[in-house]
């Protein structure tokens, strides 16, 4: 891990925002803030619960932490 404030702090928000702009938001136009908040908040719901990341082995964030959860459960019993 780096320190704080340096270069890779924000290596993996950069990628999540670059991903949501070239697949969400990239040439549309929101008759609110609140249309544009509602895709935003739907794209980081697809990121955590669906798509597949490869640094995780291709699973879900959201499935990552729940096996991890039950191996760390599995190793205090």
């Amino acid at each position: 891990m780096s320190r704080r404030a340096d270069s890779w702090d924000m290596r993996r928000p950069k990628a999540c925002g670059g991903s949501l702009k070239v697949a969400r938001l990239h040439g549309r136009h929101f008759a609110t803030r609140r249309a544009a908040m509602d895709e935003i908040v739907d794209w980081l719901g697809f990121c955590n619960a669906r798509r597949l990341h490869s640094t995780l082995n291709y699973v879900s964030p959201m499935t990552f932490e729940k096996n991890w959860v039950a191996a760390q459960r599995g190793q205090a019993a």
